[in-house]
């Protein structure tokens, strides 16, 4: 079973961003009801997909108070134990983020460790790519981040 997910969040003046499920200091902040995870946002439907389960607006509508300022990776812990629930494991993540600045070279290792530790899955399950738009688009012009994943789930093994 394999799920692709997309996501992208708008930027504004601030201070951090969120992406995957860290704090990056930075010129700007994300416009969004969540707190803005757009890589975490991306996994989240990469693995519905999988499942056949919809999509994170139907888990977590954005018109939802519950979720307005939600820590993302809140949401995808329940994602996983959800997939779990229903006898799924993950194979692998793949993922791409997307955008000028800042440059994520030096956080690609701790969003690996931290998503491999919340997705419950080894380090070598998981990739994560950080790439430029080569100053072309909303993205080239530093108006926001997208993020793409792609993810593979099989049946648990039986003990």
């Amino acid at each position: 079973m394999i799920g692709f997910g997309y996501d992208s969040h708008r930027f504004e003046r601030g201070n951090y961003i969120v992406v995957g499920g860290l704090k990056i200091d930075c010129e700007y902040s994300l416009v969004a009801h969540s707190d803005g995870d757009a890589l975490v946002h991306s996994i989240i439907d990469a693995l519905l997909g999988a499942a056949a389960l919809g999509d994170i607006g139907e888990h977590f509508p954005d018109n939802d108070p519950r979720f307005a300022g939600i820590d993302s990776t809140v949401l995808l812990k329940r994602i996983i134990d959800l997939i779990s629930e229903i006898n799924l494991e993950i194979v692998n993540i793949d993922a791409s983020i997307v955008l000028e600045k800042p440059k994520l070279n030096y956080f690609k290792t701790k969003i690996k460790k931290n998503l491999a530790s919340i997705c419950k899955i080894a380090e070598n399950q998981i990739n994560i790519k950080a790439k430029s738009n080569e100053k072309m688009g909303f993205i080239g012009r530093s108006e926001g981040i997208a993020c793409y994943a792609v993810c593979q789930l099989k049946k648990k093994e039986s003990v």
